[in-house]
């Protein structure tokens, strides 16, 4: 009986064709967060123009002694707890809860004053790659790099190796901070479907999912090397007892 109510926990999205999946139309968007590293790009049709929006990695000298100019490579700027990221010619400009893409007009938007109006300045910004921990009843824990701005929480646990046959699937935890530094703790049941519809299907920066263990596995865990001799000596003592009756018998 434990065994089958046990199988009915193990599938996810059980009731996914007895719900509508209309709220989770839409293509996700990462939010920046302080601690994020963005490269930002300026670009414009007279390159004079942008140079000074654009920090240049600046030259080092290498163990051989020659100078290494970072191949063009452009300077990442890291947003501070306040959420400000420090731009040259323009000073700061507060970056945290945009996405890319309002983060890229924002600074379009302070670039533009200081050129030409001929000049329609491209400004690309790029995010980093972010960690997602995963750990408890999985296969793998692990820390899960993300460098694609975006990834699910079915992703993640894929990268872990799935839950284990003792992971719990109704009661997944998932720690989540804020962009005031803030922790927030959410439960996740991934036997409903309803999961897809909500805003912790996909992870943001930092997210921590720890796979709480069943019954089963919580109930073994307290079996310890004293309870196994206890085990161990009820066994023997049973086994003399019977081998005295067995002799007395006779």
């Amino acid at each position: 009986m434990t065994g089958c109510g046990s199988s009915k926990n193990v599938p996810y999205f059980k009731n996914i064709d007895s719900i509508s999946l209309a709220a989770s139309r839409g293509l996700y968007d990462a939010h920046i967060m302080p601690k994020d590293e963005l490269t930002i790009t300026v670009l414009t049709v007279d390159p004079k123009a942008s140079l000074p929006f654009n920090l240049a990695v600046q030259p080092a000298i290498g163990g051989s002694g020659q100078i290494s100019t970072g191949g063009g490579s452009l300077q990442g700027y890291l947003v501070d707890n306040d959420g400000f990221i420090n731009f040259p010619i323009i000073g700061k400009i507060h970056v945290a809860g945009l996405t890319k893409t309002e983060c890229e007009d924002l600074i379009k938007s302070k670039v533009q004053p200081y050129l030409a109006k001929s000049e329609n300045p491209i400004v690309t910004v790029t995010m980093a790659s972010y960690r997602i921990t995963v750990l408890g009843e999985v296969n793998s824990p692990r820390v899960v790099p993300v460098s694609g701005e975006k990834m699910s929480i079915l992703e993640a646990l894929a990268q872990a190796g799935d839950l284990s046959i003792y992971g719990r699937r109704d009661n997944v935890l998932l720690l989540r901070e804020d962009a005031t530094g803030q922790k927030h703790q959410y439960r996740i049941n991934l036997n409903d479907a309803n999961l897809i519809n909500s805003p912790y299907y996909y992870l943001q920066q930092n997210d921590v999912i720890y796979v709480q263990p069943n019954n089963v596995k919580a109930g073994n865990s307290g079996i310890g090397s004293s309870t196994t001799i206890w085990f161990s000596f009820i066994s023997i003592a049973t086994s003399i007892a019977s081998l005295l009756v067995n002799v007395l018998r006779k």
